[in-house]
């Protein structure tokens, strides 16, 4: 065995030469937080580290109850509905539990915001973090074996505030942490401090999230849209014509591949690693549109964007909106910028030619 700083080697037993690295300076995420916090935030007090540690026990604990919910009959409808109207399945429920008892714990969140409830909570206590959060978002495709996720976004607490919904109801652009986990092979957690986007991934054996995609960038461009076509007839004009276009190009272009889970977690996670774009637009039938702004579409708005892209209404910058409600939904485009900004063009085309 020859031992170095990163890794050793071993001999074959057949008496051939095999080589095999284990890198022993891993950067969990815990130490990645710590030095980013030296590097940004010197005169910080630990807060927001303590607070992103108990992110991820909640992201632990709720990875782990998912790969057992079979078995532990944790799939299907609890029997209720949750504050947007969507049924709850078991794995809401709890997930929602263990979030709001991890930062209830944590001792550093003021305000609590969750899909599955219906108005804010504020703990006791004098945390300076407000956390937004939809636990377990795509639940409807557990029983299929989809992958689902957490999304969650953090506010830090407006000066001599002692906690309530103005503390949330802010534009985008003020958040100081945003991310999601992807529960699926693995549990993939993807965040930005606004210092650029970082993917670790969770090691059970260890029961570590693992540094395993640094400084993460969307690809500029990618000829694939993801987005439920099977809305097309309630899509206002612009919209129509900007997916008609990917699907019909000129002669002599290939039309764009479509790819669609349903999951919206699982689809960003695919559009942030090999580009494209990401669409659930407001429609006729929907005409706020679909996701939440406080906690689906904003952090994943300042996620893409910290990862090079765009993230839009069509006509508005997603970061620069300001809820009304904390339910408050929006239309979103968001992915590499290029394509992103092509539904940009064809509004104002459409703008200009009203």
């Amino acid at each position: 065995m020859n031992g170095s700083g990163t890794g050793f080697t071993t001999t074959g037993a057949g008496g051939g030469d095999s080589i095999n690295e284990i890198k022993t300076d891993i950067i969990t995420l815990t130490r990645f937080i710590l030095t980013e916090q030296g590097r940004y935030a010197t005169q910080a007090t630990g807060d927001f580290t303590l607070l992103l540690n108990s992110l991820q026990f909640a992201f632990k604990f709720i990875s782990h109850n998912i790969r057992r919910a079979t078995l532990v009959n944790l799939i299907g409808l609890a029997g209720a509905t949750n504050s947007t109207g969507d049924d709850q399945k078991k794995l809401d429920v709890i997930g929602d539990e263990i979030f709001i008892n991890a930062m209830r714990a944590s001792g550093k969140v003021k305000v609590l915001v969750s899909e599955e409830q219906e108005e804010i909570m504020v703990f006791e206590g004098d945390g300076k973090y407000c956390v937004v959060c939809d636990p377990i978002d795509g639940s409807s495709n557990l029983d299929a074996g989809v992958s689902v996720g957490t999304i969650f976004g953090v506010y830090k607490l407006q000066p001599d505030s002692a906690g309530g919904v103005s503390d949330v109801l802010r534009a985008g652009t003020e958040m100081v942490a945003a991310g999601y986990t992807m529960y699926g092979a693995s549990a993939n957690l993807v965040l930005t401090t606004g210092n650029g986007v970082n993917g670790f991934t969770l090691d059970n054996a260890l029961g570590e999230f693992i540094l395993t995609h640094p400084d993460m960038k969307i690809p500029k461009k990618r000829a694939i849209y993801s987005v439920n076509e099977g809305n097309t007839v309630y899509w206002d004009t612009p919209t129509q014509d900007y997916f008609h276009n990917l699907k019909y190009p000129p002669e002599g272009q290939k039309p764009y591949s479509s790819r669609y889970i349903g999951s919206m977690v699982a689809d960003m996670h695919r559009t942030l690693l090999y580009g494209g774009i990401f669409a659930y637009p407001s429609d006729s039938k929907s005409k706020n549109g679909k996701l939440r702004l406080l906690y689906e579409c904003f952090p994943m708005a300042f996620l893409v964007e910290q990862a090079g892209g765009l993230a839009t209404t069509g006509t508005q910058r997603i970061l620069e909106l300001v809820p009304k409600h904390i339910h408050d939904r929006s239309g979103i485009f968001l992915g590499s910028e290029k394509e992103v900004q092509k539904v940009i063009d064809t509004y104002k085309k459409y703008e200009i030619s009203a």
